[in-house]
């Protein structure tokens, strides 16, 4: 599975092939996988109408959740880094009126300011 790194890619891409071929059930009629962001194990999945965090559970990674957020229902988000010594990274989202946010962490393979930007673009509208 790749790894977009950059600017939103279109749904012609390679990459965005990829994810409709592994994730297009997920989708109802006219929604589209505009990006993902595969972190670690797991993936971030920007449609044109919400947010799919898919999180590979378990040591084998058969059980698999797939959390589905409308992009109307985050409230707020935070995008924190390490120091130059430390190249990690965490996006935090909160959902709805959760006190707790959910936290992603990211290694220095993912620019955090571009998953970021594209989370910006949605609930930002």
């Amino acid at each position: 599975m790749g790894i977009f790194t950059g600017t939103a890619k279109n749904t012609g891409s390679t990459e965005a092939k990829k994810f409709h071929s592994d994730f297009g059930q997920l989708l109802m009629d006219g929604e589209i996988i505009e990006v993902g962001f595969v972190v670690a194990r797991d993936t971030l999945l920007f449609t044109n109408k919400r947010l799919i965090l898919v999180d590979i559970q378990g040591i084998s990674g058969r059980q698999i959740e797939y959390l589905s957020i409308p992009y109307g229902n985050i409230t707020k988000f935070s995008v924190q880094t390490g120091e130059s010594f430390d190249l990690n990274a965490e996006l935090k989202i909160w959902i709805g009126s959760d006190t707790i946010p959910l936290e992603k962490k990211f290694n220095k393979d993912i620019n955090v300011y571009e998953v970021q930007k594209v989370l910006a673009s949605h609930v930002l509208r």
